[in-house]
């Protein structure tokens, strides 16, 4: 069955750079929501661990469970199902959020400060104050999220300046216990210096993060490879189709193998035009369960770096990855 490999030393030689970057591997929040961008939750918080991070960031309480024995600080970005481990500290997104969330339960305040997806408004930000006192909570610190960190544009300054008036005025309303953290993978590495508490690390820590190329770029190593296995092989004569509806035809006579990956694995069907890293074009139309190359390897690479196939896609890595599905065997090499 189609698999996919770790590469432990990528993974630590990322998260080497991240910590020289922000200065200290105790900031770094590793981000592994949605299975860890299709790393495997459990495989890199077990590698995450053996670094040395003592904090992550997930999507809902389900992932946070399932990591809680590897970390001390689990930030639940989308969810307020009640639990009552002392771990889990919940996004606040709204004021209807608060009423929402047990008494005692640690939580982050999320502020809107400039990207107007989710979060508080700047002038909700009194209220909630109030409503997490009264209603019990335990307030462990205040955050927002760029919206165009990854670009050359003035919105990275306007946005920072926004965030900064949205702390000054929160420490007039809280007390100095107070943290705060805006950087993600690319807001760190475009700072140059890191102020914040702590720092939202994802894509850089998989070796796929994406810059504008005016901006500095740091030599990340991706961890992914995506791997398939030859079901059979066959030769094909002139004039032959492949696949549903003969997409593919044969100008001459060549040897082929159908492999077990498909877009049911999540190498999506749009990546019908793909030519892997060792040549190996993708013959006709990727299917559910699998897909024809002009290759006769036994163990077939589809990529090693989820960003060369989102090029042909005219997608991002972040799509590559978390496309890949659960059941693909993940092996740490």
């Amino acid at each position: 069955m189609a698999y996919i490999t770790l590469k432990r030393s990528a993974l630590f030689h990322n998260l080497d750079i991240i910590t020289q970057e922000c200065g200290s591997k105790d900031k770094i929040a590793l981000v592994l929501k949605d299975n860890a961008y299709g790393h495997g939750l459990l495989e890199i918080a077990k590698l995450a661990y053996e670094y040395g991070i003592t904090k992550a960031v997930v999507r809902n309480v389900n992932e946070a469970e399932l990591i809680s024995d590897y970390f001390e600080y689990i930030l639940i970005l989308a969810d307020i199902t009640p639990c009552k481990n002392p771990k889990f500290c919940y996004t606040i997104n709204t004021l209807e959020d608060i009423k929402k969330i047990h008494v005692n339960c640690r939580v982050e305040l999320k502020i809107d400060s400039g990207m107007h997806r989710s979060g508080l408004k700047e002038e909700e930000l009194a209220e909630a104050f109030k409503q997490i006192k009264e209603r019990g909570l335990k307030l462990e610190a205040l955050f927002s999220h760029h919206r165009s960190a990854d670009t050359l544009s003035s919105e990275w300054f306007w946005q920072k300046k926004n965030f900064q008036r949205i702390k000054n005025s929160a420490r007039k309303l809280h007390d100095d216990t107070l943290r705060f953290h805006l950087n993600n993978s690319a807001a760190l590495f475009r700072e140059g210096t890191c102020e914040d508490e702590m720092v939202r690390v994802g894509i850089a820590a998989y070796g796929c993060l994406e810059l504008d190329k005016t901006l500095n770029r740091p030599n990340l190593q991706p961890v992914l490879s995506l791997y398939a296995k030859k079901l059979l092989q066959r030769n094909l004569h002139v004039n032959e189709r492949i696949g549903y509806n003969g997409t593919y035809c044969a100008k001459n006579e060549q040897q082929i193998a159908t492999y077990d990956i498909g877009y049911a694995d999540g190498f999506m069907r749009c990546t019908s035009k793909y030519t892997t890293p060792s040549g190996a074009e993708v013959l006709g139309r990727i299917s559910m369960d699998n897909t024809s190359f002009s290759s006769i390897e036994d163990d077939l690479l589809i990529f090693s770096d989820a960003r060369e196939l989102a090029k042909t896609t005219s997608t991002i890595s972040y799509e590559v990855l978390t496309s890949l599905k659960p059941h693909l065997k993940r092996k740490i090499i």
